[in-house]
């Protein structure tokens, strides 16, 4: 048997994506972070097509990878959505929940070649990753642990370059929680954006979603950006291009199971049995070498 922590939502309010215009009631379009199961329910809810949201799905049947591109094209697709325009590809496989290396690096080969079409980065680019959440708890802590286990680079500039390999210059950091830290998460990521002045950001999150099956199978990334917190219902200031002054890349994997009340129930990688930090791993692997 499952077990995990109960969290409710607001049952009667309005959250916003990143844009103050635009709204959705929670009752109306029950939540979810990824655009895959905004738009599975939209569909059988109106039975037609989303005006202004387009969709497109690719299988990879020898390692049962599906990768489904949702794209909010417009400002009527962004309400219908609940979600800012831009890109969501999401790519699930029960791959991730096995030990196999061989089948994991394929995937990261497929997440790259995806990444690549969001934001194409020159060889000399720096990246910065922002890995969200709080640490102190286990299915929010996905940002935090992928960012202890990168390998930053920006500080070897100086290395000579048959050192430094096929690295990227990366950095890294994980700023905490407002209830930990007082700042909220875009105060702390711009005042390192104005001093560092990073090509790209990468913002790594705890997702939550409405299929079990999903949980730590699917990966999703968009070039929207994100709103740290919105999960939970809290509303805070997105980190976006429009914020930060450079592009953003949100990285996220559900770890959380909505269920159909509104309530938030947390299916972490210890009660799922899974390999402990898989997730993790994943993303290392995508963003240590040049794609």
């Amino acid at each position: 048997m499952l077990k995990g922590n109960i969290h409710n939502f607001p049952n009667k309010s309005q959250t916003s994506f990143g844009d103050k215009n635009m709204k959705t009631n929670i009752n109306m379009n029950p939540r979810t972070d990824l655009a895959i199961e905004t738009r599975e329910s939209l569909a059988t809810r109106t039975r037609k097509e989303i005006s202004g949201v387009e969709m497109t799905v690719e299988q990879d049947k020898d390692l049962g990878v599906t990768v489904t591109w949702v794209e909010i094209t417009d400002e009527a697709g962004a309400e219908a959505m609940g979600k800012p325009i831009g890109n969501y590809i999401t790519l699930e496989s029960d791959v991730m929940k096995e030990n196999d290396p061989e089948a994991h690096e394929e995937i990261v080969k497929i997440l790259a070649r995806k990444l690549g079409r969001l934001h194409n980065l020159p060889e000399d680019a720096t990246i910065l990753v922002i890995g969200l959440g709080n640490r102190h708890v286990t299915p929010d802590a996905l940002g935090p642990k992928v960012c202890d286990k990168l390998l930053v680079t920006r500080h070897l500039a100086d290395v000579p370059l048959d050192v430094q390999g096929e690295l990227r210059s990366l950095c890294a950091i994980a700023p905490g929680v407002m209830g930990i830290t007082g700042i909220e998460t875009a105060e702390i990521a711009k005042g390192i954006v104005e001093k560092i002045k990073p090509d790209l950001i990468i913002a790594i999150d705890a997702l939550a979603a409405r299929r079990t099956s999903r949980i730590n199978a699917t990966i999703q990334i968009s070039d929207a950006g994100i709103n740290p917190g919105a999960g939970m219902g809290n509303k805070r200031t997105p980190i976006n291009k429009s914020s930060m002054g450079v592009p953003v890349i949100a990285v996220g994997v559900p770890t959380a199971y909505i269920m159909q009340n509104g309530k938030v129930m947390n299916r972490t990688w210890q009660t799922l049995h899974l390999p402990n930090g898989c997730a993790n791993h994943f993303l290392h692997d995508l963003l240590r070498l040049r794609h």
